[in-house]
């Protein structure tokens, strides 16, 4: 009995030489994530890494509430993060206190909303969708110092 290669057409022969060479196209979803994302960094700016932070004993604690922690050189910030029906809400810190005309801006991937620091470094912001974010801090006469993305999920 005499054996035949199965027949290729000649889509699949060129897209299995395409993976051979190393040179299959990137997807245009992918390619369109890449730009979006490099149009988020913020060159010179210091990252506030994420730091552990134990649940607060003694105190009524519920799973729709994630304390988080971030810290720069000389700056951190604190948020209590809330998910409500489908959507975030985020209430932070940031200290020690900043002089006054410091600006937080709350970034996600689709939108991004600025907030005015209180006088005792406090903001919030609501109705946030699910998904990563990161929070900047603008103080004035300093470079801009960025929490890491993290992700939120309902």
């Amino acid at each position: 009995m005499t054996r035949h290669p199965p027949t290729i057409d000649d889509e699949s022969l060129i897209a299995a030489l395409r993976l051979a060479s190393g040179h299959d196209p990137v997807p245009a979803h992918v390619s369109d994530a890449a730009r979006a994302v490099f149009g988020l960094r913020l060159p010179g700016a210091a990252t506030a890494r994420p730091v552990a932070t134990p649940a607060p004993s003694g105190v009524r604690y519920s799973e729709e509430t994630r304390l988080l922690k971030f810290t720069a050189a000389d700056l951190t910030v604190e948020l209590e993060v809330t998910s409500l029906d489908g959507l975030v809400a985020l209430a932070g810190q940031v200290s020690p206190c900043p002089e006054a005309g410091t600006l937080v801006e709350i970034r996600t991937l689709h939108l991004t909303q600025s907030r005015e620091l209180s006088p005792t470094g406090q903001f919030a912001v609501t109705g946030l969708p699910p998904g990563w974010f990161s929070v900047v801090c603008h103080r004035p006469e300093h470079a801009p110092v960025a929490t890491s993305w993290t992700r939120i999920r309902p």
